[in-house]
């Protein structure tokens, strides 16, 4: 009985605060680094890496109120003290009978043209992925964002043998057809109409009547526009920033792209060194619109980014 009693004896747990009725104790490291000096290694470190990403530009901007001769001599971060910003701009546009106005047309062209057609298709098909079932959806949709894994430079060449047998090359069409097509922006029209459009919403406007492509283009589309807007931005600064592209496909000189004609001039300035400041003044002009596109529909771009990327 004694025995029976024993075994049945509940064991004593060992004490949480450490067995003999003390406070637990922390361990204490008398290296940690305070809170306020890593919040300053990481601010040291983001403010570095913004500044190399900024020196390029910066150095172009004071690039632009120079001469020819000041170019190759003197502290290239610092402004010529003659400023000759407006003659450098006027000379640009003057050049070759005015041509860089041609190839900065033909470049809002393509990107324009090119971005507004890709956000719409993409918007569209997001939109259908992600409201409609139909057979084989899952493995069109994974068919399509496979086309994120290609890289753009893999497929010119094809890309050029097709449209030379439709002939096209030489062509706007050879620019402009490629690029509106833009399998991320699928993808990231689908994640944001998963979370911005309601279904019952979609089930209330079929009930009141409405078609699927009323529907789409009345609700669906005004629901996703800070997505559209994203996709938008997203196309156009990749299209207008495409080299590659109209490089294989053009050799019209009056269809260039900004990108194409400024690598001509570029190419030149042994014959005629005058075109080195043309060129950095060029590379100036063209990173206007981008900045001035960019800066006020920024917060939409950080919306969709935001609302895509929680999908």
């Amino acid at each position: 009985m004694t025995d029976l009693l024993d075994t049945e004896r509940p064991v004593p747990r060992p004490d949480a605060t450490g067995g003999n009725g003390s406070a637990p104790r922390r361990a204490t490291s008398g290296s940690a680094v305070p809170w306020w000096l890593r919040r300053s290694a990481v601010t040291s470190l983001t403010g570095i890496a913004a500044l190399y990403t900024l020196l390029p530009l910066i150095w172009l901007l004071f690039a632009v109120t120079k001469t020819l001769p000041e170019l190759y001599s003197g502290n290239g971060f610092s402004p010529s003290a003659g400023f000759h910003v407006l003659d450098n701009v006027r000379d640009l546009f003057a050049q070759d009978d005015g041509r860089f106005g041609r190839w900065m047309l033909n470049t809002a062209i393509y990107a324009i043209g090119g971005a507004l057609i890709a956000t719409l298709l993409s918007v569209a098909a997001g939109y259908a992925f992600d409201k409609f079932a139909f057979r084989g959806k899952e493995k069109w949709y994974g068919l399509v964002i496979a086309g994120v894994l290609i890289p753009h430079t893999a497929i010119v060449i094809p890309l050029y043998l097709m449209m030379s047998n439709l002939q096209l090359t030489d062509t706007m069409w050879s620019v402009l057809i490629p690029v509106m097509v833009n399998p991320f922006g699928v993808y990231l029209a689908r994640a944001y109409s998963s979370g911005a459009i309601p279904d019952e919403l979609l089930e209330a406007a079929r009930i009141d009547g409405a078609g699927e492509v009323r529907t789409f283009f009345s609700v669906g589309l005004r629901m996703m526009l800070p997505g559209a807007l994203t996709i938008f931005l997203i196309q156009f600064i990749g299209i207008w920033n495409n080299f590659f592209l109209p490089m294989v496909m053009i050799t019209d000189n009056d269809l260039f792209s900004l990108g194409q004609g400024l690598f001509t001039w570029n190419s030149a300035t042994s014959q005629n060194p005058d075109y080195t400041r043309l060129v950095v003044v060029g590379s100036a002009v063209t990173t206007l619109p981008l900045i001035l596109l960019f800066i006020p529909l920024q917060r939409w771009w950080r919306a969709g980014l935001a609302e895509g990327g929680i999908k």
